[in-house]
């Protein structure tokens, strides 16, 4: 992820909206327009405008809810507007809060930036959980308290999460001699990464020519990383990542995927990884859900039939975002109304048939549209049983301010040169290192 996750989703957002939509059944621009927004049509005389501020193509309004929302609701307009980065957004958003003006009635919150929203801006924001039809026991708990202050005011409810599972070429797997079944695959490494490593190395011993067990090192350390609870903060907002055992750990066992060959050494959202995913360069891929339309798109027809899906070897998850309402907006009760329907059970299942993004509300698990749904290019894998269960195994965990900055280092600027420069295990951490105590000033 070198950017943000929402922006890193861009294309695989765009993507679903093709590859999800009829499977599930068995970028961006800035939206001033009232009908660009939402749809909205007639005059808005008499009636409440509703504004909503996001980044990228975040979803929402693609997916139809704006629309529906109005249909159900003849007094209310929705506007949004949209910024294509977040790294773009964010800062403008912490500005709009600091002086009270120029924010939507709704804003939007990016995960890896949700901790610092809560812990410095939480005075700015309405506590959601007295809005109308707001349920807390329909979330799944850590995604509500990642939206929760210290105190119990809850400030952003959540839209969607991206839990992990692998996704890996079943035409590989058999030539290496390895199991193709979903079920066998997911037993080769259950509850242990170091079982991944071991699958990997067998794989690439009957390895097809050109061919790899993995896309790159740093996407198998983000994994590994992100299926623990402690990762770079501990429980008092201190900076652990240097000294935590998970992270270490997690470095380590992407440094031997590294030394060992078992990479094809590739940079995540880079046109020659891209091109792996119809090329068949590499076997396997950690995938959250709302990526499985992006690999379909860079598949083609020339990966069809070749990719499925099995479970990660242990629960985690990459992604997803949060709604938020400012105290100082004009209309706070009808957007906090409107805030809450869109993250209820019901619309969450109708973002993930329409744009793959998976439900925070563990309540839609059970609801039609996510317990049968299969996708037709990963051979009918029943994604929705696949992903619910590692959304509800994922850990609880720790979020810091800078997550988003450590992370990006640790790949970018350390793994990356381990798995693609040559550089040993212990001068990629270095340099992981220094650029962060730089970027964090310490």
């Amino acid at each position: 992820m070198r950017t943000s996750t929402r922006t890193a989703r861009k294309a695989a957002v765009m993507a679903a909206v093709a590859a999800l939509g009829a499977s599930l059944l068995a970028g961006c621009a800035s939206d001033d327009d009232p009908k660009a927004a939402g749809g909205a049509a007639g005059s808005e005389k008499g009636k409440t405008v509703l504004t909503v501020g996001v980044f990228g193509a975040f979803g929402l309004k693609e997916a139809g809810l704006y629309d529906q929302y109005m249909k159900e609701n003849k007094d209310v307009v929705i506007k949004q507007t949209s910024i294509e980065r977040n790294e773009n957004y964010y800062p403008q958003l912490l500005t709009h809060l600091g002086t009270g003006s120029g924010l939507a009635d709704i804003q939007a919150v990016e995960v890896n930036n949700i901790t610092e929203v809560v812990q410095t801006q939480g005075d700015k924001l309405e506590d959601l959980s007295k809005a109308p039809g707001v349920d807390e026991s329909a979330f799944l708990k850590w995604k509500w308290d990642q939206g929760t202050t210290q105190a119990g005011k809850t400030v952003a409810l959540g839209t969607d999460i991206g839990p992990q599972g692998i996704c890996y070429r079943k035409d590989l797997f058999e030539k290496a001699g390895l199991p193709t079944d979903r079920e066998e695959v997911g037993k080769l490494w259950a509850g242990d990464w170091d079982k991944y490593l071991a699958a990997g190395k067998k794989f690439q011993k009957n390895a097809p020519e050109g061919t790899n067990f993995v896309d790159g090192a740093p996407g198998v350390m983000a994994a590994a990383t992100g299926s623990s609870a402690n990762r770079f903060y501990d429980d008092k907002g201190e900076v652990v990542y240097k000294s935590n055992p998970a992270v270490k750990e997690a470095w380590d066992l992407a440094a031997e995927f590294a030394s060992e060959g078992l990479t094809a050494k590739l940079q995540q959202y880079t046109p020659s990884w891209e091109q792996g995913f119809s090329n068949g360069t590499f076997a396997t891929v950690s995938c959250p859900a709302w990526m499985l339309g992006f690999i379909q798109d860079k598949g083609g027809e020339k990966a069809a039939g070749k990719w499925d899906v099995a479970q990660a070897p242990k629960p985690s998850n990459w992604g997803g975002a949060f709604l938020t309402v400012p105290s100082a907006g004009k209309n706070k009760e009808e957007a906090a109304k409107l805030a809450a329907w869109l993250t209820a059970p019901e619309q969450q299942a109708k973002f993930f048939v329409e744009r793959g993004s998976f439900p925070s509300a563990q309540a839609a698990y059970d609801l039609p549209e996510i317990a049968g749904a299969k996708h037709e290019y990963f051979g009918d894998a029943p994604i929705g049983k696949i992903f619910a269960q590692a959304a509800e195994d994922a850990p609880v965990q720790i979020l810091g301010p800078k997550d988003l900055v450590i992370a990006q280092n640790l790949a970018d600027v350390g793994m990356l040169q381990v798995d693609q420069k040559g550089k040993s295990s212990e001068e990629g951490w270095k340099a992981a290192v220094k650029a962060i105590d730089n970027a964090l000033d310490q």
